[in-house]
């Protein structure tokens, strides 16, 4: 008896063909569709309605995934960007967040950049969209940057009593400040000086000064 042939997304058998699963691309189609909607509308106008229509799913589709459009729309911005700002491994924590740090400056200068002016701004009004922005983005983020920084000072070349959220404010807030009151250039140049400065006084202090201490004369 001859098999029947299978149909566009599986067969008799009721089994699936091979790809994507049906919820994974409607997962994939919302995220993408919420970034459009945000760049044309902004955040206090986007509506779960509106993505769901373009989307081509429906509303309860999208809130089987998010509680609200600002875990949706944060988890859209971090989706969009994960994959670009992963730190590096190089050997050499400087190296490593420099790297980071110039993919990041990359994303604010894009057209994704204007997606995160509205998230903090709308954030400033809307608690619950930074509480998003900062458990779905920033604190994963923050996560790899503490490892980065744990290498370096198991390699020797940061001091084991660094405060790390100290270092990464300090490493970060500037980028921040740059992007967001836009009164100097965000650069390539500006990453690799502000690294240098913040962790160059992190390192132990015979690296921090060039050179040991000689031993003190008895």
């Amino acid at each position: 008896m001859r098999k029947r042939s299978a149909g566009p997304i599986g067969g008799g058998n009721g089994k699936r063909a091979p790809g994507r699963p049906r919820s994974e691309q409607a997962r994939v189609a919302i995220l993408r569709t919420t970034l459009k909607v945000l760049a044309e509308t902004g955040f206090s106008n986007l509506t779960i309605e509106e993505v769901s229509d373009r989307a081509g799913v429906g509303k309860a589709t999208v809130y089987r995934w998010w509680p609200n459009k600002a875990a949706l729309i944060a988890d859209a911005f971090a989706t969009s960007t994960v994959s670009r700002l992963h730190f590096p491994d190089t050997g050499s924590v400087g190296t490593d967040m420099s790297q980071q740090m110039r993919q990041l400056i990359k994303v604010f200068r894009g057209p994704t950049g204007r997606i995160v002016s509205a998230i903090l701004a709308a954030g400033q009004s809307d608690k619950s969209l930074i509480v998003a922005f900062r458990e779905r983005f920033l604190i994963p983020r923050r996560r790899e940057a503490y490892a980065t920084l744990r290498r370096g000072v198991v390699r020797g070349e940061l001091r084991k009593d660094i405060d790390p959220d100290l270092v990464l404010d300090s490493l970060y807030g500037p980028i921040y400040m740059r992007f967001l009151i836009q009164h100097d250039r965000l650069s390539p140049q500006f990453v690799d000086r502000l690294c240098r400065l913040v962790l160059g006084g992190a390192r132990p202090r015979h690296k921090a000064n060039g050179h040991r201490k000689p031993p003190a004369k008895s």
